[in-house]
């Protein structure tokens, strides 16, 4: 601060007089920095900085000007790490190499020094008549004849000549020799077909131009309406809304078919301030573990597996914040495009609906005699007098019912209807993306189309089959290779094939090495 003591100047400019206040050293303009990024809401895998070009030095505060070209944002920051000797754009982006053709040198012969040299170019080709259709005047002079005359430079610029041949295009890995169905009953044949054949929509705009995604939309609206979810307010001052989106899932029926198309309208959850709008969290999910323990035990002991699916499951359970959402994306209220929902209910994606959906359905399981585990509180199970079970296990809205006593679940499956909308798709086909195949000699769990789908996505469907999922005399290390430009995609992929070492355990070393890599991965990784 100016002090009258130093005739209203400042410490700093006192002891370096010719030193200006913001002063920062001088860096090369338009090399490649990264600038520290400050955006909130960040996790521990989001990048630490964003690649910019140096344009410069601010006149008001202290900071270096950058340009994003992912983001076209500029950035005024002192928190800024400098690489002088890579410039941002290299000399051969200037100046494109297919702009400009060289000229091959042409040795003319003596007699004909006068002729212009004639240029043959890839992109511009002038195919000149043959001489006997060219009429000449007799009283013109007679044209000297000139040799033909080699090329001496490359021949790249010249026509090639392609050679037609008859080899087929067809890929050699197909991915239909690598899948058998012959071993499968003709039920779960048909149930595969059809699984595979129902695609997921990728944007709202794909779902609003399928009839059957469409249909599902109104009738998840419809439903949100008549259950009375929200009430359209205008947004009160100091308050701010969340966001919300459409994920589309497939609902298999008894009969082993597609039994409906089913569309959630999630709340962007991740925008909710701690202490705001949601308070306690938690809600316990049923882990792989005793996923997998609860089919073994099923089928060691020959007991059938019921599934149970909940319409709406989150609608039951009581919002107790007061939580402000945007309309939903392409059900806009007309006329009411300023108003925002006030949720009334707990909602698909909300921090604190999954506590209150598992509190309800946990006391009304409790109430039938049910007890729950101590181990996973997502497994609950009752004993009788005869020495007779029932366990039940419960994924969000997703419920797996078994047991030696076969009244008990009938009653267990009553009491469930009487308190919630409840589906009952008899046998156990298709579970968190585990297809389940039943056999006389037990259980079998299978994830065909989770991984075609991956194999799909990555455009790798028809690629050729190898002996081992990873090459042993590869070795990845931090920073080989050049960094993705979209490293939100290589962290999906991985989750996913992390997930898929859940029935596909030989690829559980190779995903534990991608894995360390989340954090800046490049090319070869």
């Amino acid at each position: 601060m100016p002090s009258s003591i130093l005739h209203d100047q400042i410490p700093h400019s006192l002891i370096f007089p010719n030193q200006p206040l913001y002063f920062l050293p001088p860096r090369v303009f338009g090399c490649t920095c990264f600038v520290h990024n400050l955006t909130p809401g960040q996790d521990k895998l989001s990048a630490k900085a964003t690649k910019c070009i140096f344009l410069g030095y601010s006149r008001l505060q202290k900071g270096y000007r950058c340009y994003s070209l992912d983001t076209h944002r500029y950035f005024l920051s002192a928190d800024v790490i400098f690489f002088e000797d890579s410039p941002f754009f290299s000399s051969f982006e200037s100046l494109p190499m297919s702009e400009v053709l060289p000229l091959p040198y042409v040795s003319p012969p003596s007699d004909a020094l006068s002729c212009p040299l004639q240029v043959y170019y890839r992109r511009h080709r002038v195919v000149a008549p043959p001489l006997s259709s060219v009429e000449v005047p007799d009283d013109s002079p007679p044209v000297p004849s000139i040799s033909p005359t080699p090329v001496l430079s490359s021949t790249d610029h010249l026509p090639i000549a392609l050679r037609k041949g008859n080899r087929s295009t067809r890929n050699p890995h197909p991915i239909y020799n690598f899948l058998s169905y012959h071993r499968l009953s003709s039920s779960y044949f048909a149930f595969v077909s059809t699984l595979s054949s129902v695609f997921l929509p990728k944007s709202i705009s794909e779902a609003l131009s399928h009839p059957g995604w469409r249909q599902a939309m109104v009738d998840e609206m419809a439903t949100l309406h008549s259950n009375g979810t929200w009430n359209l307010v205008s947004l009160p001052p100091g308050k701010s809304t969340i966001g919300c989106r459409w994920v589309y899932t497939v609902k298999v029926g008894p009969d082993s078919q597609v039994d409906r198309l089913k569309a959630h309208l999630v709340a962007k959850g991740y925008t909710q301030i701690y202490g705001c709008d949601y308070g306690d969290t938690f809600s316990s999910v049923a882990k792989i573990a005793s996923v997998r323990l609860f089919l073994s035990m099923a089928a060691m002991c020959h007991w059938p597996l019921y599934q149970l699916d909940i319409k709406n499951a989150f609608l039951h359970g009581e919002l107790l914040e007061e939580v402000y959402m945007e309309q939903p994306p392409g059900f806009v209220a007309q006329g009411e495009s300023g108003l925002v929902c006030k949720l009334r209910r707990s909602l698909y994606g909300l921090k604190q609906s999954p506590r209150a959906w598992f509190g309800c359905f946990s006391s009304v399981v409790q109430e039938f005699g049910m007890l729950r585990s101590e181990a996973d509180h997502s497994i609950f199970y009752h004993h009788n007098s005869s020495s007779q079970c029932i366990y039940l296990v419960v994924y969000v809205d997703d419920i797996v019912i078994t047991g030696s006593d076969q009244g008990g679940i009938q009653r267990l499956k009553q009491h469930l209807f009487n308190h919630f909308q409840t589906k009952d798709l008899v046998k156990l086909k298709y579970f968190l993306g585990l297809e389940i195949a039943h056999s006389s000699s037990g259980v079998v769990m299978s994830q065909r189309k989770y991984a075609l789908d991956i194999l799909e996505e990555t455009g790798m469907l028809e690629c050729k089959l190898v002996d081992t999922p990873m090459d042993p005399n590869v070795k990845l290390v931090p920073g080989q290779g050049e960094p993705l430009r979209d490293p939100g995609r290589y962290r999906r992929l991985v989750g996913k094939l992390n997930y898929l070492t859940i029935t596909r355990p030989n690829i559980s070393f190779p995903v534990s090495v991608v894995s360390q890599f989340l954090q800046s991965p490049c090319d070869n990784h």
